[in-house]
């Protein structure tokens, strides 16, 4: 197992305050991994955190959208399997030794864990959203294998924690993220990346800490729509129009736990 090289890329954009954080995250790994950051926009913040704990910066000017910094790393870094991590999440300890548990080379596509939110007001392991997202993450754990199974699971929403994601990149060669989408890019790459023959390997711990607040990415989508409209192009993907309708305005009041 030794033998995988397993890469961590820390996408970083401007100054987030949290940068610190999920790089410490990193370098805390019960079990080792290589460790970059990728910036689109780079800084003396970024490379002071940087240069403080001896980490390489790989700067591009290929844009500033969070799908450029994801292509940019599956597109140039050389590695067996990639996690893209997000700068204001964080990541528990034991997550390398978790996915490098569950790795089979020539298999994978991706491997992903479950998650908790950090709030205001600390860590929080249940809401209603992620209730919803654990019962359909237990179509992943019955079958890894089966392409009809995972595409049922996201024919009715996206379960997947973007973050959590590690890219088996044999089966990943190629692939990049749409800019077609503003927000929902990554259940969009879930979607055709489940058409693939290969492994969804889901470990239900929350082994990620996703962030919630004003500024996120997420947040913003929700606050001016765009979440809404891309999220109903991909439902009408896999269903009719009424159908895709009726499923959208039930995901959308789940989406009210992102506020």
């Amino acid at each position: 197992m030794s033998r995988i090289n397993h890469l961590l890329v820390l996408c970083a954009y401007k100054e987030s305050e949290y940068l610190e954080e999920c790089l410490l995250s990193l370098l805390n790994q019960t079990v080792t991994a290589d460790i970059v950051i990728c910036t689109s926009t780079p800084n003396d913040f970024i490379d002071k955190i940087a240069a403080k704990y001896g980490i390489k910066v790989i700067s591009h000017q290929d844009g500033n959208r969070a799908q450029h910094n994801f292509n940019y790393a599956l597109r140039n870094f050389k590695a067996d399997y990639i996690t893209l991590c997000h700068q204001d999440d964080v990541y528990e300890p034991w997550y390398v030794e978790n996915i490098k548990k569950r790795m089979k080379p020539g298999k994978d596509i991706i491997l992903f864990t479950d998650y908790y939110e950090i709030r205001k007001e600390g860590k929080v392991y249940k809401n209603k959203l992620l209730k919803i997202k654990r019962l359909m993450n237990i179509g992943f754990k019955m079958s890894k294998s089966s392409r009809f199974i995972r595409n049922r699971v996201l024919s009715l929403g996206n379960p997947i924690c973007c973050p959590s994601v590690t890219f088996a990149m044999d089966k990943c060669e190629g692939f990049q993220f749409s800019h077609d989408f503003k927000n929902s890019f990554d259940w969009d790459a879930w979607s055709r990346l489940a058409r693939k023959k290969g492994r969804f390997v889901y470990i239900g711990e929350p082994l990620v800490g996703h962030r919630i607040h004003a500024e996120s990415g997420t947040t913003e989508n929700i606050a001016d729509n765009s979440r809404y409209n891309d999220d109903i192009r991909i439902y009408r993907r896999y269903w009719p129009k009424c159908i895709a309708d009726f499923l959208m305005k039930k995901y959308a009041k789940g989406m009210d736990s992102n506020n």
